[in-house]
């Protein structure tokens, strides 16, 4: 029999996260805790779906008007102006003056995609894949893989974790925005910084602007956790709007996975912010050329439930309740947790735990550290010591606090 013709084909390495939860799973171990999955859970460990997400699907399935024709290339309207709407906010000069597009797409993933694509083709000439394309140390691994496999070819790190001080390194950021050439672009995390939960404040943010329009960088904001990390909308997108409000021309790729746990409903957002609506509506023709050779036609089911909701002031009151309440649990976790390791006296300073924003946090454990947490205490979390908050219970805290205590003082 002739050898197959994929014989040559390398098995490419298994996504650490999902890795990781697969080793969770076949874990026989009671005391076992998954602190590494990126996903909402309740106290009892369990998904949580939103009320009013089983309200508004419930009304779906009732509306007999509604059918399964295509969507627009572009996707829904009413999801795209409210999904752009919650981003900018209801009193954004960008909407006032029809200066914003967005484009729906599979997940925040999707939505970097679409713009890495537009970026590489009509950004800075024609086909410039020689553009750099900085993304923060650390940052979320996708964010490397989508512009490389968009064929950018130039993709540098920024300064963003100071380890030592376990905050952010604001000075190695803004050095970093001085050196890079003119028209570079950057991937902003909007709120709750994936991994490190580390987020500038405002008036770190404005330096951040002020060197970014003076040297011509672009911004291209990744709003992950809109609502889920503060508790509050506004609050988390004041980034995003103080970009805008000071003329910047951005993206900002927006996610719906998080704040409505509509994780395998891939409801994401593009939106996109210019000069003026002539600009705008040329950059949205070429996207849409660019979705219909990759998905051709965005879902309707996420996008609906999102769309319904956030149209309806009852229910978009009822969602921001949901997503406060996904919020107020996480913080008092990393409350929990500090106080745990700071009365067992553990090695080192804690207050970052709560200094920190969203669903991670990032522990300061060292790979050996996690090694020991995962082999001896069957607690998984990844290999830089990021944790979800959210895998955290009150039945687990103290088993919890006790291994970290044990792998900080027993393994350097």
């Amino acid at each position: 029999m002739a050898a197959s013709i994929f014989t040559a084909v390398p098995r490419a390495p298994p996504v650490a996260v999902f890795k990781l939860t697969a080793d969770f799973r076949e874990d026989g171990d009671s005391r076992k805790v998954n602190l590494g999955v990126g996903a909402y859970r309740t106290d009892e460990g369990q998904p949580w779906v939103l009320p009013v997400v089983k309200k508004v699907e419930q009304m779906i399935a009732n509306d007999n008007s509604l059918n399964h024709e295509y969507l627009p290339i572009l996707g829904l309207p009413e999801f795209r102006a409210n999904a752009s709407r919650i981003a900018l906010g209801d009193d954004s000069p960008a909407i006032k003056e029809k200066r914003i597009g967005s484009v729906q797409s599979l997940g925040g993933t999707g939505a970097l995609r679409i713009g890495a694509e537009f970026l590489r083709r009509w950004y800075n000439g024609n086909n410039n894949t020689a553009t750099p394309v900085y993304i923060s140390a650390p940052s979320w691994e996708n964010h490397n893989s989508v512009f490389v496999d968009a064929g950018f070819k130039d993709i540098r790190t920024y300064h963003y974790w100071d380890a030592a001080k376990r905050g952010l390194d604001l000075q190695g950021l803004l050095d970093d925005m001085e050196k890079a050439p003119e028209f570079s672009i950057f991937i902003l995390h909007a709120c709750a910084h994936n991994p490190t939960g580390t987020d500038p404040t405002p008036d770190q943010w404005k330096q951040i602007a002020a060197v970014m329009k003076r040297r011509f960088l672009f911004p291209f904001f990744d709003s992950a956790y809109q609502g889920f990390a503060s508790g509050s909308l506004d609050k988390d997108a004041w980034a995003v709007r103080y970009f805008v409000s000071e003329g910047f021309e951005l993206f900002c790729a927006q996610s719906f996975s998080k704040n409505f746990g509509l994780y395998n409903e891939r409801v994401g957002n593009l939106t996109v912010v210019g000069k003026d609506a002539d600009n705008v509506q040329r950059v949205l023709s070429q996207m849409e050329k660019i979705v219909r050779t990759t998905w051709s036609n965005p879902p309707s089911q996420g996008a609906r439930i999102v769309a319904t909701t956030l149209s309806s002031p009852q229910l978009f009151a009822e969602w921001k309740d949901n997503v406060k309440t996904m919020a107020d649990r996480v913080l008092l976790m990393r409350s929990e947790l500090r106080s745990r390791l700071e009365s067992l006296g553990t090695p080192g300073t804690w207050n970052h735990i709560t200094e920190q924003i969203g669903m991670f946090s990032f522990t300061g454990l060292n790979p050996k550290q996690v090694e020991y947490m995962i082999k001896e205490k069957h607690i998984y979390l990844m290999a830089s010591g990021r944790i979800n908050m959210c895998g955290l219970t009150t039945k687990n805290l103290d088993y919890v606090a006790k291994s970290i205590h044990e792998a900080v003082t027993k393994i350097q």
